[in-house]
């Protein structure tokens, strides 16, 4: 089933009615690329731009499902909603994507990851995806790739809205909001709730844990600006995302044991724009945010582990515009700190930065350049660099080829989790190269992105010393196929990945990755109708490096439809793995033994209506 549909996928690609998972119009703005605004077509790096259009006319009731459907994307979940959940990009590790949210870094400093999981989709407006290396750009752990989210913002007028949805496994989403503008004054206020009963985390035979692990979630977005002047803005703004869930712990599986985890990411900004010349614009954001963690007992309320990380952080670009291209200049700093009831030797570090960049668009040339000096209080002074240059043959031929170098530094886990650390870690570190062609003319898109990722001293666990080590050196070579069409009521989209994510220490695949991923998603509108068809497929994986524990491969069909009522109110409907197929993304030890898989979504339906005054 995996090779027909991904050879099938292929044929789409390169038929005249595939179409483009990105969907992206060309006067679409992308900021991600080079922390400077530039037109899509003019962006040398490999992009992915999903618009609040998109995000709403897929209906997906998370974020991590959203993302599953982008090009390089691959994810891993343990369980369901509310439970950990991984982006991998590009086959690098879940911890090599830095994330953003409104301008801000949310990350764990002792995960070193996101939590996906706990970010509401329904508080989401835009999510720009850089795939390829970036740490020139945003510092350590961007070997991947970034992914930027940004939330619902001010608008003109006074426009509210509102969205209450159920479906299978008891999901209850609600949403409400408000974004306007009041003479120089732009607002927004968004709040999301939801209360998913779920179903159980591990395919196990214990009964204690063959229960229903659900989640509940309450989050807020607000943020206002103000133009003090002409060319000068102040704001300020908010973001909290407060969830609990419970999981399965095989290690503790009794009738009166039940597992929770409180998870809770914060962000709080203030910032200032300022055009202080005709050409000089000046860009500060000082932040603080907040990814925090516990673990207790449903029952006795007994207390488990404690991981919070608070991040402050400042950032000030000045973009200065030249007769020829836009120069820019960039100070960024990070500081963690971790507390926690599990001792660490060392619970604060920092980082500096300080960047220079320079982004051009001449007739049919673009260039792209940039170089960064990073000072870590632990691991001492980095630079990396990116170049890129992009070429049009004709209006509707267009080249690029990049190269780029990361680093990412090792969390607090990696250091100096009791039993399990090494104080001695290194840095991992990467080179990036990349070309690409691009064919676009009367809405259709064609296009194929060929990359080779190669790290050094990949952190991993050692299992003659059993402990972590910088053991491994991985190289990921792939070759990215994209294409899309729109024509009258029907649109198209096809993309599939293939990659070798190696570890030449013994040429085994990296853990939880695939050879190859296709996606396809067909729509058709007509009047107030809307109807989708999606396909999601992946070849088998390893759920371990020694690669002695196989996922077989999936594909999974989705099906979706829209009915526009009038101008402001709307209802859709999604229904999600319509086959039944089960699979897994995930295995918690050994199956064969005492470990289990985790178990992924059943078919299942959501139904969500929406109100919105035109």
């Amino acid at each position: 089933m995996n090779k027909t549909i991904i050879a099938s996928l292929i044929g789409l690609a390169f038929s005249n009615t595939a179409f483009s998972a990105e969907n992206i119009q060309l006067n679409d703005v992308v900021v991600t690329a080079t922390r400077v605004p530039q037109p899509r077509e003019a962006v040398i790096a490999d992009v992915t731009v999903i618009d609040s259009e998109q995000i709403q006319r897929g209906g997906q009731s998370t974020l991590v499902e959203l993302l599953q459907l982008q090009p390089g994307v691959e994810i891993t979940s343990n369980g369901g909603a509310g439970k950990a959940s991984g982006i991998f990009m590009r086959g690098t590790n879940t911890s090599h994507v830095v994330v953003v949210v409104d301008g801000v870094r949310i990350q764990s400093a002792t995960a070193g990851t996101a939590t996906f999981e706990n970010l509401p989709i329904q508080l989401i407006d835009r999510i720009e995806i850089l795939r390829g290396p970036a740490s020139s750009l945003y510092g350590p752990d961007a070997i991947g790739g970034v992914i930027q989210i940004f939330t619902k913002k001010g608008v003109d007028g006074f426009k509210p809205f509102a969205s209450l949805g159920y479906g299978t496994y008891d999901t209850k989403i609600a949403t409400a909001g408000v974004r306007g503008k009041a003479g120089d004054t732009s607002y927004a206020l968004n709040i999301s709730a939801s209360d998913i009963g779920g179903f159980s985390a591990l395919d196990a035979n214990n009964n204690a844990l063959n229960d229903n692990d659900g989640y509940r979630n309450l989050a807020t977005s607000a943020n206002v600006s103000h133009k003090i002047a002409d060319g000068h803005e102040l704001g300020i703004q908010f973001f909290n995302s407060d969830g609990t869930t419970r999981f399965d712990n095989r290690f503790n599986a009794t009738p009166d044991f039940s597992s929770k985890a409180r998870l809770e990411q914060q962000s709080i900004a203030l910032f200032s724009n300022n055009q202080f010349t005709s050409f000089w614009l000046s860009k500060l954001r000082v932040a603080e945010s907040r990814d925090n963690s516990k673990t207790f007992d449903e029952f006795s309320l007994a207390q488990g582990d404690i991981f919070n990380t608070r991040q402050t952080q400042v950032n000030w670009q000045n973009d200065f515009s030249l007769p020829v291209g836009t120069l820019t200049f960039m100070y960024d700093r990070l500081h963690d700190k971790v507390d926690s009831n599990t001792d660490y030797d060392k619970i604060k570090r920092s980082n500096e930065g300080y960047v220079a960049s320079y982004l051009a668009n001449i007739g049919a040339h673009s260039l792209h350049t940039s170089l960064r000096e990073d000072h870590n209080s632990q691991f001492g002074n980095y630079v990396t660099g990116g170049l890129g240059y992009g070429f049009a043959i004709s209006e509707h031929w267009r080249v690029t080829a990049s190269y780029g170098n990361a680093f990412k530094t090792p969390t607090f886990n990696d250091l100096y989790y009791p039993g399990f650390n090494n104080p001695n870690l290194r840095p991992e570190k990467s080179d990036n190269v990349e070309a690409s062609v691009k064919y676009q003319n009367n809405g259709l898109s064609l296009s194929a992105t060929a990359f080779e990722n190669r790290i050094r001293d990949l952190i991993g666990f050692d299992l003659t010393t059993f402990t972590i080590e910088n053991i491994s050196k991985a190289r990921i070579q792939g070759l990215s196929l994209a294409a899309s069409q729109q024509w009258e009521h029907f649109d198209i989209a096809a993309n599939v990945d293939f990659q070798s994510p190696r570890n030449l220490t013994n040429d085994n695949l990296l853990v939880r990755r695939a050879n190859r991923n296709g996606k396809l998603n067909v729509g058709y509108t007509w009047q107030d109708w809307r109807f989708g068809a999606e396909v999601i497929s992946a070849s088998s994986r390893y759920n371990d490096a020694a690669n002695d524990f196989n996922m077989g491969g999936y594909t999974i069909f989705n099906l979706l439809s829209q009915y526009k009522i009038n101008p402001d109110w709307s209802i859709q409907a999604r229904a999600n793995n319509v086959f039944d197929k089960h699979y897994n993304l995930a295995l918690d030890g050994n199956p064969a033994t005492t470990g289990f898989a985790y178990n992924t979504p059943g078919a299942n339906l959501f139904v969500n209506i929406r109100y919105e005054p035109q």
